[in-house]
């Protein structure tokens, strides 16, 4: 069962967000915590935030009938994409004006579990059909 969070409009570039994600992708929920925690760069603080929303997403999902320690979650997806940028212009020499641009980016998160929960899934799905007779 995967879980999906989104944070847009991060004002922090994509290439510094990239840095900090590489190192977290594919790890499970609690290493990744531990590296983020730890880590100094500012875009480790928007990760960390995101990743603790999609845990509370797939707990979410599954209507806080699992525990999302007990299902071994793991950063199956984890990427950030360029998004629009403010652009501002900073005086020059000799009358000319230098452009900034001060980037954003939006961050996704894709959890999911790798112990299987199909035996219990069964059980709810026959517990709804006999509610619906």
């Amino acid at each position: 069962m995967d879980a999906v969070a989104k944070l847009k409009n991060i004002p922090l570039s994509a290439r510094k967000m990239r840095f900090v994600i590489d190192s977290i992708r594919g790890k499970s929920v609690d290493e990744a915590l531990g590296i983020l925690k730890f880590s100094k760069r500012e875009a480790s603080e928007f990760a960390e935030k995101l990743l603790l929303s999609a845990v509370s997403n797939w707990e979410n999902k599954l209507d806080m009938v699992y525990s999302a320690d007990d299902y071994d979650l793991y950063v199956k997806e984890i990427f950030s994409d360029d998004a629009g940028s403010l652009k501002r212009f900073r005086p020059a020499p000799h009358g000319r004006a230098h452009r900034i641009r001060k980037r954003m980016n939006h961050l996704t998160v894709i959890v999911a579990n790798r112990v299987e929960i199909e035996a219990e899934v069964e059980e709810l799905s026959i517990d709804n059909e006999n509610i619906e007779e």
